[in-house]
């Protein structure tokens, strides 16, 4: 007979001789998706009897587990600001850091048209349609890829978000009240020591920033006030040591009022500023 308990012991087993960081944890994880269970359930049905086909199939999703695939890419979704999105190796997996950004724009946007840069699986500016009382929310991404998985998101969650293919501003129209973006911001030469997890599996287009990180940085902020109101907002996820850089970025281009905010680790995550009531564009 095989059971759950024999399953699980199982997936411990290969994901901790393939050197798995967090086996136990992940062989868990995936048990409770596959077989839609919760620790209390699996505490009083431990020995319930499963069938060979069943073992197989979570073996399977053990296997591509031990080959480094994110979690989230093998369930297909991850949970942000309590939304539940899906998510493909199109898009980047959303972080909990990422929340910062989003809870820091909730303080401002009631009532307000936000524009969304590189919005990928569209997670910001979902969470934000749906828990921030906006008026408006435009998502922009460059991948057609990753606008099918954000459309798809925002039907399921059915939030009031437009999207469009666009390579930062070219294809926007109009100015906006908040500007928002989590860009690719990993200088180009660091991608290739990141986690296995992350450079082998989450999307180069969504990573990389160029040589010093900063390219997005610059592109949107050289036209922001082209589509930023008069006293708009502007916010970005930062990398831990990037705070100085797009600091002056934002200075230079009229944006005052600049504020970091950090992780819950005490690293520089969020930055933001707002834009001077008259503000010639920024040459």
């Amino acid at each position: 007979m095989i059971t759950l308990e024999n399953a699980l012991n199982q997936g411990r087993a290969v994901l901790k001789e393939k050197g798995i960081t967090d086996w136990d944890l992940d062989a868990w994880y995936l048990l409770s998706y596959y077989f839609q269970v919760n620790r209390t359930q699996f505490i009083m049905h431990s020995q319930k009897e499963i069938t060979e086909e069943q073992l197989n199939f979570y073996l399977e999703l053990i296997q591509k587990r031990s080959k480094h695939i994110p979690l989230q890419y093998i369930t297909g979704e991850q949970e942000f600001m309590g939304l539940k999105f899906r998510v493909t190796e199109d898009v980047l997996i959303p972080r909990q850091d990422t929340e910062i950004l989003v809870e820091e724009v909730l303080k401002v946007s009631g009532g307000k048209d936000i524009l969304d840069l590189c919005t990928g699986s569209g997670c910001i500016i979902i969470s934000l349609s749906k828990l921030g009382n906006i008026k408006s929310g435009v998502g922009v991404d460059i991948s057609p890829k990753a606008l099918e998985i954000a459309r798809e998101n925002a039907g399921k969650l059915q939030a009031d978000v437009t999207f469009i293919e666009s390579d930062i501003y070219t294809q926007v129209r109009g100015k906006y009240d908040i500007i928002i973006s989590n860009p690719p911001y990993i200088p180009t030469q660091d991608i290739a020591v990141l986690m296995e997890e992350v450079k082998d599996h989450e999307p180069v287009l969504a990573l990389d920033g160029s040589t010093d990180g900063l390219y997005f940085y610059k592109n949107i902020i050289h036209d922001i006030n082209l589509y930023l109101k008069p006293d708009g907002y502007v916010f970005f996820e930062i990398g831990y040591n990037q705070a100085d850089a797009v600091s002056e970025l934002l200075r230079e281009a009229g944006i005052t009022e600049i504020k970091v905010k950090k992780d819950l680790a005490g690293l520089n995550r969020v930055i933001s500023g707002r834009l001077k009531k008259t503000q010639e564009p920024f040459t």
